[in-house]
């Protein structure tokens, strides 16, 4: 029988960790207890997923008017716009950064272990160092902290994110070792000589999809339900068209100049993701919330002249179609690109769910002792 834990998520967006952590093949029970999140509509689809543990807040707010649950672990990722040393801006900016009232609730909530996720520049900021140091003022040791890859563990994008693991050395025995982090990949990058599998692919994931129809959401069972298109203008169209498999907007500029944006004509060099079309046979570049517009980054089908769908983009964040997103198209296209990939997130959860096994046997420890003391027998 697998143990159950309960679960905190805060700055939880759609699930999508939660989602992992809720997976059947781990080899532990995670229960949600509480998750915070300040946008409305990503809270009502958590609820629609995960039983009504949302709840929509500013966390400073929730924080100073609530009282924290009990929980084993607490997992999210404070948005990175609230990083004080993050955000140039914000110099001399004395708000607390979102990372604090989220060790806050760690604290609080007497957790043995905590996941941080965020994006990869953190873990080179001074930012950093003060989580760290403020971690260890809660009690908490920095386990560890790793830029991973989620296309080495299944996931068809290369999206990068910081992931930082901490626990309380006191919820562990004195010789706790604690296993490998980064958990070792399950998939490897077509240059690399492993017997791994090679990473999963575009094609793996969205092949199956037929054209899209419609331009709203429809009243209609997944995966078509979010499977639907936009209303582009005769010269999107053809600029559409214009871009060869694989290509970007250098190519759009060679073959149709006429067409191709002013601003595009005047910078020569630049990013080769922007108005790109993604590969059949790679993983998808990071989805972020505005997959549909393709002036955004390499978010064309790879053959179909128009952008992917929320549902193809909900696919390559390796999404399941069952799960279901609730709000309008721009409200879901948020909640898909913020999200945390279910499937990376779920090899998380069972690094996660390692470690309070060997927590749970520290406590075993301590009750016998106690009962030896005692001159009593523990069954």
């Amino acid at each position: 029988m697998s143990e159950s834990y309960k679960l905190i998520d805060l700055f939880c967006g759609a699930g999508g960790m939660s989602l992992g952590f809720h997976n059947e093949s781990v080899d532990s029970r995670f229960e949600s207890v509480l998750a915070i999140d300040n946008d409305a509509a990503a809270c009502a689809t958590y609820n629609e997923n995960f039983g009504g543990r949302c709840v929509t807040a500013n966390i400073e707010t929730w924080l100073s008017e609530s009282d924290v649950p009990k929980a084993d672990a607490v997992i999210g990722g404070p948005p990175c716009q609230g990083f004080s040393l993050l955000n140039k801006n914000r110099e001399g900016d004395l708000r607390r950064a979102l990372w604090e009232p989220y060790l806050d609730i760690v604290e609080q909530s007497q957790a043995s272990v905590f996941v941080m996720e965020n994006v990869p520049g953190l873990l080179k900021s001074q930012e950093f160092e003060e989580i760290v140091h403020r971690s260890k003022d809660h009690g908490f040791d920095v386990l560890s902290a790793s830029v991973m890859n989620m296309a080495d563990y299944g996931v068809p994008q290369t999206r990068r994110r910081t992931i930082i693991v901490g626990y309380r050395p006191d919820h562990f025995p004195q010789d706790f070792i604690a296993p490998e982090f980064p958990p070792k990949p399950t998939h490897r990058a077509p240059n690399e000589t492993t017997n791994l599998p090679p990473w999963r692919t575009v094609h793996e994931f969205i092949f199956d999809l037929p054209e899209p129809e419609g331009i709203q959401i429809r009243h209609s069972a997944p995966p078509l339900n979010l499977h639907f298109g936009r209303s582009p203008t005769p010269v999107s169209l053809e600029r559409y068209r214009a871009v060869p498999p694989g290509g970007n907007r250098f190519d759009l500029q060679r073959n149709r100049p006429d067409i191709t944006p002013a601003c595009w004509v005047r910078k020569p060099s630049g990013g080769t993701d922007l108005f790109g079309r993604l590969w059949w046979d790679r993983p998808s570049v990071t989805i972020r919330t505005e997959f549909f517009k393709p002036e955004k980054g390499r978010y064309l089908h790879p053959e179909a002249d128009r952008p992917i769908t929320h549902r193809e983009a909900a696919r390559l964040m390796s999404f399941p179609d069952e799960f279901i997103f609730t709000g309008s198209k721009i409200q879901v296209a948020r909640q898909i690109g913020n999200a945390v990939p279910p499937v990376f997130a779920l090899k998380i959860a069972q690094y996660i769910g390692s470690l309070l096994k060997q927590r749970k046997g520290c406590f075993q420890e301590t009750l016998k002792e106690t009962a030896k003391s005692n001159e009593f027998e523990v069954a």
